[in-house]
């Protein structure tokens, strides 16, 4: 039933029902619709491939590591030579099942019986039982002495949405820390926004963006003590952290760079500033650098600036008109406007593009337009 299901239309999900009921059980029926709903809610994470051959609960689908961002972690794992993980708060298995693939023996733990009953039918349903075994318990009392690396993705959202505070996590942050020191490698996933002052110093620290959105933070022990890591996805491309000053602050030049936000929750700003040639900060506390030459980088998009002006709505306002501007792409940083309000004021109108982005130069409210430079 869940095969013919694959394409099926929620807008028709009522006459769906009604012919399936002809041969199947009302209850079945329903169940099938919810999964089928589910699963095409999780293409977006694993992919068409895996995503219809899973099985999936709501907060499995909200909370499991989307595929890209599991297989580099995985892949990170096999590079330090590890062939076993202790997988604790394994969830419906999405992390599991990329270690599996490439040939780690996992074992999956959580406490949830459905959770872990869904985690068993995905590895068998992807053909990886042999290489993961699913344990249902509390992960504290799980012995992982054998295993040559720990994984802790700990429950960060309650009854009352996100948790923030890393010690009302479940299992907390610190008990994850003290599990972790006990294995030759490990790797803790925890929200992006933690303070850099809650981050061990006998761990390094990585920040993970995937097609531009911060995903997650991770928290490396066993790999190298003390870093600063951005990775940006897809691609791969890393950078570690030099320990260096904060960029001085300088006039706008002909190029503004926005770094990723990997790049800005790791705050390694000044690592991107230093790759360009004369760059600087266009605000102390704005996360925009500046230079007067065009340098590619990996970690920022880059635009070229054709006009910086004080905060003006009227003056915007005949500028874009005198221009033709029909399409504007509206950034900010560091204003109170909000970009929807403003397009809606701006009357857009014509044949030509530019970029907005409304922002702070030297402690003063500026606008600055100009356009993207594609890669």
């Amino acid at each position: 039933m869940l095969a013919g299901l694959r394409d099926h239309d929620p807008a028709r999900e009522l006459a769906t029902a009604t012919r399936l009921r002809r041969d199947h059980p009302a209850e079945l029926v329903s169940a099938a619709l919810g999964m089928a709903r589910l699963r095409q809610r999780a293409v977006a994470k694993f992919g068409a491939e895996d995503a219809y051959r899973m099985f999936f609960t709501p907060n499995g689908v909200e909370q499991s590591t989307r595929r890209s961002v599991a297989e580099y972690r995985a892949g990170r794992f096999a590079a330090l030579g590890v062939r076993s993980v202790a997988d604790l708060c394994c969830g419906i298995g999405g992390d599991a099942i990329a270690l599996a693939r490439l040939g780690i023996r996992v074992l999956a733990v959580d406490r949830d019986p459905l959770t872990c009953e869904v985690a068993r039918a995905n590895a068998e349903a992807l053909g990886l039982s042999d290489l993961i075994e699913v344990r249902c318990a509390d992960v504290a009392d799980v012995d992982t002495s054998g295993y040559d690396a720990v994984f802790v993705d700990p429950a960060r959202r309650g009854g009352r949405g996100r948790i923030f505070d890393p010690e009302a996590y479940s299992p907390p942050l610190s008990w994850a820390v003290e599990a972790a020191r006990k294995a030759p490698h490990a790797a803790l996933k925890i929200a992006p926004g933690v303070p850099h002052e809650a981050v061990p110093d006998d761990a390094e620290a990585e920040w993970i963006s995937d097609g531009g959105d911060v995903k997650e933070a991770v928290l490396w022990f066993g790999t190298a003590p003390g870093a600063r890591r951005a990775t940006l996805l897809p691609g791969g491309h890393s950078l570690v952290g030099a320990g260096l000053p904060d960029p001085a602050v300088r006039p706008v030049g002909r190029y503004v760079y926005e770094p990723d936000g990997a790049v800005i929750r790791a705050h390694l700003v000044a690592d991107v500033a230093a790759a360009l040639d004369g760059g600087g900060l266009i605000d102390e506390t704005i996360a925009y650098v500046t230079s007067d030459e065009l340098r590619a980088t990996d970690y920022a998009s880059a635009y070229e600036i054709t006009d910086v002006l004080p905060f003006n709505l009227k003056k915007l306002k005949a500028v874009v008109r005198e221009r033709g501007i029909g399409v504007a792409v509206i950034k900010k940083r560091g204003s109170a406007v909000e970009p929807e309000d403003l397009r809606k004021k701006l009357k857009l109108a014509g044949p030509n593009s530019c970029v907005i982005v409304l922002t702070r130069a030297a402690g003063a409210p500026v606008m600055l337009l100009g356009r993207e430079i594609r890669a």
